[in-house]
């Protein structure tokens, strides 16, 4: 059951480092008795939540938080990176290199065995498709968000391309065994997204899917700039074709144009709107590249759905009304929401701010949560706390406990954050930044449990 989420009575931190648009949050109270209906999900329609009752607005915030209408004030700077640099910086393709020729038959080493250090240095042998099941994973969750690693621009591992590879290979295997969907006919598919396709990425993945031969379907992603004139866009948009035409599009489920574009053009221009002025003119900048991105695939000859990833609080409704789907950021960490509420406060954010954003345009784009999650340390002590609740692994248990099976159960379409720790984000940002995985970097599991959906 998700818990009763109480609207806060202090000014909260604000990610963003500015004053969230007032209009953007709305949350549902729940009595103390009372959980999140469950509704009994089938096919995906247009009108994904028409079962889901409408949540009475209460309350302000910010897709990190949520605010009373009082003076907004900054109380952890530290770990308040502009949030664009925080996943991909700026990929870079270091060459489109297909991995197609990798041999088909790749063994990485295996979950329980390898799993206890990197394997930066595996090589690839054998057949990939053959791993051993490791027990103590539950296939529970909906999606997971991924990012290999040693793909950060402008670090790409070009010269480590088949060890590079061995660690992609590894890590679905691990992802095949975390990921699927009881509640749905579709019990066996597997999912993953990504965030942009610089450093070879679609192509490792995708030919780490086709070694594997495990049903994961890969929403991919191009992850443009909006101060480039279109060069990380059309970077990426080369590796997505590439991709596209050397390993085909049965395990694409979408193509994600932008990460929080329209978020990071309002800090960049000292906005807070998504809607406003400052907002249409990122939009103008970040639509174009959607409507290029449906002309590549058109002119490939291929039909995959276009989306646009964004804070939750942040979408432009330009932007939205131009995709076929939208995926949204909700982290209760950063709304300074308890561990014990976070299930709750997550899904109703998700609910009154995105699904009914999406819900008032005439394409109703379908809404996913991209991003939730707990953080499980602070590289220091003055970010170890969101004020309620610190960063630790019995925190994460409790959000996976509270949130992943009851998510599953009421149609909730999410993607954890994320698969493993990525330091780098330690490094660059501090604090919280690089240690969200429910593994960690190393690929060794942590002191959690998954949750087992199987019979819920």
């Amino acid at each position: 059951m998700y818990s009763q989420v109480q609207p806060s009575s202090t000014s909260l931190t604000d990610y963003y480092d500015h004053v969230p648009p007032p209009h953007r949050l709305a949350e549902q109270s729940y009595g103390p008795s009372q959980e999140i209906p469950l509704t009994t999900v089938t096919a995906r329609s247009t009108a994904p939540y028409a079962d889901s009752p409408t949540p009475t607005r209460t309350h302000f915030g910010d897709r990190r938080g949520e605010f009373p209408q009082a003076a907004f004030i900054e109380e952890k700077p530290k770990s308040r990176g502009n949030r664009k640099k925080w996943i991909f910086g700026g990929l870079a393709v270091v060459g489109i290199l297909v991995v197609a020729g990798i041999i088909a038959g790749v063994v990485v080493s295996q979950t329980h065995t390898s799993s206890s250090s990197s394997s930066s240095n595996t090589a690839i042998s054998g057949d990939p498709s053959r791993f051993e099941k490791d027990s103590r994973l539950k296939q529970s969750f909906y999606g997971i968000a991924y990012t290999p690693e040693n793909s950060i621009y402008p670090n790409c591992n070009i010269n480590l391309a088949r060890s590079t590879t061995a660690d992609v290979v590894t890590d679905i295997q691990l992802l095949s065994q975390l990921t699927s969907l009881f509640c749905q006919s579709s019990s066996s598919l597997k999912r993953i997204r990504l965030y942009g396709s610089d450093c070879n990425t679609t192509a490792m993945v995708l030919e780490a899917v086709q070694l594997t031969k495990v049903n994961m379907t890969v929403f991919i992603a191009n992850y443009p700039d909006a101060t480039d004139n279109g060069v990380a866009y059309n970077r990426q948009k080369t590796a997505i074709q590439s991709a596209i035409q050397s390993y085909g599009t049965d395990h694409i489920g979408g193509l994600t144009v932008g990460n929080e574009f329209i978020l990071d053009y309002l800090d960049a221009n000292g906005a807070t709107d998504p809607n406003s002025a400052t907002g249409n003119a990122g939009a103008a900048i970040l639509t174009p590249f959607i409507d290029d991105t449906r002309t590549m695939l058109k002119d490939l000859n291929v039909a995959l759905k276009v989306g646009n990833a964004d804070a939750g609080s942040f979408f432009n409704s330009k932007v939205l009304a131009d995709v076929d789907y939208g995926m949204a950021n909700v982290h209760p960490w950063f709304a300074n929401v308890s561990v014990d509420d976070a299930a709750a406060w997550t899904w109703n954010f998700f609910q009154t701010v995105d699904v009914e954003l999406a819900q008032g345009l005439s394409n109703k784009p379908d809404m996913s949560i991209a991003e939730t999650g707990w953080p499980t340390k602070s590289s220091d002590v003055g970010n170890e706390s969101n004020g309620p609740s610190t960063a630790s692994e019995a925190n994460l248990q409790t959000f996976l406990n509270t949130f992943v099976c009851q998510a599953n159960a009421n149609g909730t379409e999410y993607y954890f954050f994320e698969f493993f720790d990525e330091p780098w984000k330690d490094q660059q940002f501090g604090g919280v930044e690089g240690w969200w995985g429910l593994f960690n970097s190393n690929r060794t599991l942590k002191n959690i449990e998954i949750p087992d959906c199987s019979s819920s």
